[in-house]
C-alpha cells in the first residue's frame, strides 16, 4: 500500500510538474509582428511541436552570416513528393508578409488532421516555407524608427558607392537588368552588380533550381497593393500558360473578396503595377515551375508598409483562402491528371489483352 501510494505521489508531481511548463508556455501571437529572434524560436517549436510532419531545412546564409531557413511540411510517404515553395520578407519592410508566412503554416498543420483534403495534399505534396528570406534587412528593419522602411538587403555597393543594399526582387536571373530596375546602389531597386550576386537570392536559385521539377508553385509573398501578380514583368515576354494563370488567378480573388470583401487585382506587373525584370517569380516561371504568383497583400495605401497589426488577422485570412485555391488547383490538376492517366493506360493495356466490359462482367 506505502509503495503504491508512494508511486502514485512521483506520479502526480510529474503532473503537476508538467502542467506548470505548459502553463508557463506563452501562446505565440499570431495577430502581431515578431523580430526576428522570436520567428526563429516559433519554427523551433513547430518543429517540435509536429515533429512528425515538420522539418526545419537552413539553406543558406545572409550577407551578414545569418542562416537562411525554411519550415518543410509533409507527411513522410517515402517517396519523391511534388512540392509547394512560399517565401517571405525578401523586402524587409514588408512585416505583414511574414506574419502570413506564419499563419498559413499554422493553418495547414491545424487542419491536415482532421480536414481530407489537407491531408491528402500533405501526402501528395512537401510545403517548403521561408517565414523571412531577407534576414538582415527584416532585422535592420526593426533597429529603429528611422530604419523601419528599409527594402535591400544589407550587402555593400561597388567600391565607389557609399551606400548599403541590393533589392533582392531584381536579382534573380529572369531579363536581368532589362527594365524597371537601376543601377544606382543608393537606390531601393538596385538589382546589383550581376545576376544572382546576392547570397540570399543565390540561396533560393540552389535550392528550388536544384528540385525543379518537383515544385508545382512558386508563391512569394509582398505588400502592399492588393494584387496578385503573374508572370512575367517585362512586358515583351507572356508566359505560355498565361490564360490558365489569369483563370486560376481570377478565382483566387474571388475567394479572396468572399472572406472580408477584399478587391485583389490580378494581371501581370506592367498591366496592373509597373514593369520589372529580375524577380524571383519570373525566374521560377522561367524554370518551368507552372504556377508562379506575387501575392502582394493589403493595403491600398492608406497604411501602406506600417499596416496596424490589428489588420494582420483579416489579411491572413483573406490571403490563405486565396493561396489555397492556387494550391488546390495545381495539386488536382496534377493529381487527378494522373489517376486518370493510370486508369487511362490500365484500360488500354486491357484491351490489348482482349478484355472488354462484356467479359469483365
Amino acid at each position: 500500500m506505502l509503495d503504491f501510494m508512494g508511486l502514485s505521489f512521483v506520479v502526480l508531481l510529474s503532473a503537476v510538474g508538467a502542467a506548470t511548463i505548459d502553463s508557463n508556455r506563452v501562446e505565440y501571437d499570431y495577430y502581431k509582428y515578431h523580430p526576428m529572434p522570436e520567428i526563429s524560436k516559433w519554427m523551433a517549436q513547430i518543429q517540435q511541436d509536429y515533429s512528425d510532419v515538420v522539418n526545419i531545412v537552413d539553406y543558406g546564409f545572409s550577407y551578414e552570416h545569418r542562416t537562411i531557413s525554411l519550415l518543410k511540411i509533409g507527411l513522410n510517404t517515402g517517396e519523391r513528393k511534388k512540392a509547394v515553395w512560399m517565401d517571405c520578407g525578401i523586402h524587409a519592410r514588408e512585416w505583414i508578409a511574414p506574419a502570413f508566412c506564419q499563419y498559413f503554416v499554422r493553418q495547414i498543420l491545424q487542419t491536415y488532421k482532421t480536414d481530407p483534403k489537407m491531408e491528402e495534399m500533405m501526402k501528395n505534396m512537401d510545403f517548403y516555407v521561408t517565414p523571412v528570406l531577407n534576414v538582415d534587412g527584416y532585422m535592420y528593419s526593426w533597429k529603429d524608427n528611422n530604419t523601419r522602411l528599409w527594402r535591400k538587403n544589407r550587402s555593400p555597393g561597388p567600391s565607389n558607392c557609399d551606400c548599403l543594399g541590393t533589392d533582392l526582387n531584381r536579382n534573380f536571373d529572369a531579363n536581368w537588368g532589362t527594365i524597371g530596375v537601376s543601377t544606382d546602389c543608393c537606390s531601393n531597386i538596385y538589382c546589383g552588380s550581376k545576376p544572382v550576386s546576392e547570397p540570399e537570392a543565390q540561396a533560393v536559385t540552389e535550392f528550388v533550381g536544384s528540385r525543379k521539377d518537383d515544385f508545382l508553385c512558386f508563391l512569394t509573398i509582398h505588400s502592399y497593393g492588393q494584387l496578385l501578380l503573374v508572370p512575367y514583368g517585362h512586358p515583351n515576354f507572356t508566359a505560355p500558360n498565361y490564360d490558365e494563370l489569369m483563370k486560376v488567378g481570377l478565382a483566387a480573388a474571388d475567394a479572396i473578396r468572399e472572406v472580408h470583401g477584399k478587391n485583389y487585382t490580378v494581371g501581370t506587373s506592367p498591366d496592373v503595377l509597373y514593369p520589372n525584370s529580375g524577380s524571383s517569380r519570373d525566374w521560377a516561371r522561367f524554370q518551368g515551375i507552372p504556377f508562379s504568383y506575387t501575392f502582394e497583400l493589403r493595403d491600398n495605401g492608406t497604411f501602406g508598409f506600417e499596416l496596424p497589426e490589428d489588420q494582420i488577422q483579416p489579411t491572413c485570412e483573406e490571403a490563405y483562402r486565396g493561396a489555397l485555391h492556387i494550391i488546390t488547383y495545381a495539386h488536382d490538376k496534377t493529381f487527378n491528371s494522373a489517376v486518370a492517366a493510370t486508369a487511362a493506360t490500365l484500360w488500354t493495356m486491357l484491351l490489348a489483352l482482349g478484355v472488354t466490359g462484356t467479359t469483365l462482367m
